[in-house]
């Protein structure tokens, strides 16, 4: 498919009415939706605001959703303001709301001190809970011992596994 001028001429028309990259694709007829996304970033056409606003409005962020933790661990959360590029169109946002916790010391929570096992040295009944980066020298397993069928100790089960009431509370209280 070669784009003529014509194509061209009505694909910035059909973009600048909004349609979707689809539904361009439906009219113009053989050619793909990737192809028409191609096109437009090609021709560096504008990008386009969502229903509701206009194209010069700079686009408000989802909520970011807080780090999972158990119900026992106790934080608090304070809150910024980030200004951060998005995407290809480079448009500034704000993002507010991204939480950052503290640490709170608490009785009640047992952490596991790490055997810090590396891949070799893991099996079938030790932790494998990864802790920091694996890129740096450091970073390790947990190493300690799992429960049956299980390849975390009970700390880290209760991290990874949560009820799915526990999640849809916690993402209503974020909400």
């Amino acid at each position: 498919m070669n784009w003529t001028d014509e194509r061209v001429e009505r694909l910035k028309r059909l973009w600048a009415e909004g349609l979707s990259a689809s539904q361009i694709a439906a009219q113009l007829g053989g050619v793909s939706r990737n192809a028409v996304i191609g096109k437009v970033h090609r021709l560096n056409l504008p990008g386009r605001a969502k229903a509701g606003g206009s194209s010069a409005a700079t686009r408000t962020a989802k909520r970011v959703a807080a780090p999972v933790r158990p119900a026992n661990y106790p934080a608090r959360v304070a809150t910024r303001t980030v200004a951060r590029t998005v995407g290809a169109t480079a448009l500034k946002e704000d993002v507010d709301g991204v939480p950052q916790l503290q640490y709170v010391p608490s009785t009640s929570v047992v952490v596991p001190i790490s055997r810090k096992l590396t891949l070799t040295d893991l099996t079938e009944r030790t932790c494998k809970w990864p802790v920091g980066d694996p890129l740096k020298d450091d970073f390790h397993f947990c190493g300690v011992d799992a429960a049956d069928a299980s390849p975390y100790c009970g700390y880290h089960a209760k991290l990874a596994y949560q009820p799915v009431a526990e999640r849809r509370r916690a993402a209503a209280a974020r909400a």
